[in-house]
C-alpha cells in the first residue's frame, strides 16, 4: 500500500508530460503549400547582319525569356575569332563579353534576357569587335496613327478625341486616358461627370462636355498590354466664338484708320488752298462780291442812257 502511494506522483507526472507532448504537436495552423511558379515562355529572335549596322523591331505583349541571336557574315579580314558583347540602352551588359569563333562562314552571338516589366524594354545591341552592331528595339505594340494638328473646339461645346491601333496590331487589354498637367501625365476619370470613355478593341474615344479654355492642352491615350502601355497624344485647343473674327476685326480697324486719315488729309489740304486764295496779296477787285460788280455795271448803263 505504501509503495502504491509512492508511485502515484510519478504516474501523474508521466501522464502530464504525455498530454503536453501531444498538444504541442497539434497547436498552430497547418502551413499552406506554396503555389507553383509558372516559368516564363521563351521567345527567340534571330537576325542576320549583312552590313555594319541594322535595326530590328521586336514587339512584346507579356513577360518572356527573350533569346536574341545575331549572325554576322564578317568583313574582308575573316579573323578566326573576335570579341562580341551586348549593350542595353548604350551601356555594356555585365559579363557579356565572349570570344566569337568564325564557324560556317559566319560569327554568331547569342544571349537570353528576362523581360518581365517595362523597365526591361529598350534597345539591346549586339556588337562584333566594334566593327558591326545590330540593335533590337524592344517595345509593346505602338499606336501608328498620330495627329499633328490640334483639334479646335469652342467654349461651352463638347469635343470627342479618338485614338486607334492599326488593324494588324494585337488588341490591347484595356485603354486609359491622361492629360498633361504641366509636369506629368494625370489619369482621367469618369467620376468628374465631364469625361466619358468609349473603348472597343483597337479604338478608344474620350468625350469632354462643356469645355472651357482650361481644357486646352495635350491629352494622351494609352493602349495597355501586360508588359507595358503604348502612348499616343492629341492636342486640344478651346477658343471663344470671337477668336476666328479677330483677323477680320483687325483688318476692319486698319481700314477705318486709313480712311479716316485720308479724309483728314483731304480736308486739311482743301482749307490750305482756300487760305492761300484769300490771303493778303489777293486782288481786291477779284475778291469783290459778284453782286456789287453787277450793280456798278447797271448804274453805268443808266448814266449812259441819260446822257
Amino acid at each position: 500500500m505504501t509503495a502504491s502511494w509512492k508511485q502515484l506522483p510519478i504516474n501523474i507526472l508521466l501522464i502530464l508530460a504525455t498530454c503536453r507532448h501531444i498538444s504541442s504537436k497539434t497547436v498552430g495552423p497547418t502551413p499552406m503549400p506554396l503555389a507553383p511558379v509558372t516559368p516564363l515562355p521563351t521567345y527567340t529572335r534571330s537576325v542576320v547582319l549583312t552590313g555594319e549596322n541594322k535595326f530590328e523591331n521586336v514587339e512584346l505583349l507579356s513577360p518572356v525569356n527573350l533569346s536574341l541571336e545575331c549572325i554576322w557574315n564578317g568583313n574582308q579580314n575573316k579573323q578566326a575569332n573576335i570579341t562580341g558583347y551586348w549593350r542595353k540602352d548604350g551601356e555594356e551588359v555585365e559579363d557579356s563579353r565572349v570570344s566569337v569563333d568564325w564557324e560556317s562562314q559566319m560569327y554568331s552571338l547569342k544571349q537570353v534576357f528576362s523581360i518581365v516589366n517595362e523597365e526591361n524594354l529598350g534597345n539591346y545591341t549586339c556588337v562584333f569587335e566594334n566593327e558591326a552592331e545590330l540593335i533590337f528595339i524592344l517595345a509593346a505594340p505602338q499606336i501608328g496613327e498620330i495627329r499633328d494638328k490640334p483639334i479646335v473646339s469652342y467654349v461651352g461645346d463638347f469635343v470627342v478625341l479618338t485614338c486607334k491601333m492599326e488593324e494588324n496590331k494585337p488588341i490591347p487589354k484595356t485603354w486609359n486616358w491622361y492629360k498633361h498637367n504641366g509636369t506629368d501625365k494625370e489619369q482621367l476619370s469618369e467620376e468628374s461627370h465631364r469625361y466619358f470613355f468609349t473603348s472597343k478593341e483597337r479604338k478608344t474615344k474620350l468625350k469632354v462636355k462643356n469645355v472651357s479654355e482650361a481644357d486646352s492642352g495635350v491629352y494622351y491615350c494609352g493602349a495597355v498590354y501586360a508588359i507595358s502601355t503604348s502612348m499616343s497624344h492629341v492636342e486640344l485647343k478651346v477658343i471663344t466664338i470671337w477668336e476666328p473674327l479677330k483677323p477680320f476685326l483687325s483688318i476692319l480697324v486698319e481700314v477705318v484708320i486709313l480712311v479716316t486719315a485720308i479724309l483728314i488729309y483731304e480736308r486739311s489740304h482743301s482749307k490750305k488752298k482756300e487760305a492761300e486764295a484769300n490771303g493778303p496779296n489777293a486782288d481786291p477787285k477779284n475778291t469783290q462780291p459778284q453782286g456789287e460788280d453787277n450793280g456798278a455795271e447797271e448804274s453805268t448803263s443808266v448814266r449812259q442812257r441819260k446822257a
